[in-house]
């Protein structure tokens, strides 16, 4: 009995329904916290390098300076970083070019902040529409397989003159087995997902507000330009 009733035991003598389920569980299981690492690893890095440009920002450095630093270090753009980079980049084209109107540079300065923080926000929450998926879905998934496997169960028995629990239990431990590994999967994903999605949430909205102060600040510097006057 205590064999019959052993984990390896109840796999090997599962149907082949109940076993395809609990293998999409189990890869559904191992991919969703590769994610769940490389998501953590990737908005921790994205904090970090949200601090420490913006002490190098507010240090009063000159922005030109800021800008050809950022440009010479040829570290790949992220975060705060690349939203000041395409700020000023497309601040300078315009003016470079010759453009007197100061809200048309201020325009074309916010739309290129906005694309850079869309792109931001997509390398953010890339994958986490997965983990919900998980942990909405494998709850569901492992309650069919237990259903599979009492359904087995049920049949093996109409084949046998006396039910004994000797009988019954090894059919409705395997169809148990399936909803726990279900939940085993759908638990870490959902608490993941909740806790991800709070942080990308907390970022992008930091990227917002340093996105409005950088507009302000090139905003002040546009017009007390336009409004000097001309030399005599």
């Amino acid at each position: 009995m205590a064999d019959s009733m052993s984990m390896w035991s109840l796999i090997s003598n599962s149907s082949w329904i109940v076993l395809l389920v609990l293998l999409m569980l189990v890869a559904a299981s191992v991919v969703s916290w590769v994610m769940i690492v490389q998501r953590g690893l990737l908005i921790r890095n994205a904090q970090q390098s949200m601090l420490e440009f913006e002490d190098r920002f507010w240090s009063g450095m000159d922005l030109s300076q800021l800008f050809r630093e950022l440009q010479d270090n040829g570290s790949p753009d992220g975060g705060l970083e690349s939203i000041f980079k395409a700020g000023f980049r497309e601040f300078s084209r315009l003016r470079s070019q010759g453009t007197s109107d100061a809200d048309a540079i201020m325009e074309g300065t916010q739309r290129a902040m906005r694309v850079a923080i869309s792109r931001e926000q997509e390398k953010l929450e890339t994958h986490l529409p997965f983990l919900a998926s998980v942990g909405s879905t494998c709850p569901y998934v492992g309650l069919f397989g237990t259903v599979v496997g009492i359904m087995n169960s049920f049949r093996g028995l109409a084949q046998v003159q006396q039910a004994t629990l000797a009988s019954v239990a090894p059919g409705i431990a395997e169809a148990l087995m399936t909803t726990a590994v279900g939940l085993v999967a759908a638990i870490p994903a959902v608490v993941a997902y909740n806790r991800y999605a709070s942080r990308v949430d907390a970022l992008l909205a930091s990227y917002e507000t340093f996105a409005d102060e950088f507009h302000s600040i090139l905003h002040r510097k546009v017009h007390s330009r336009s409004n000097r006057p001309e030399a005599g």
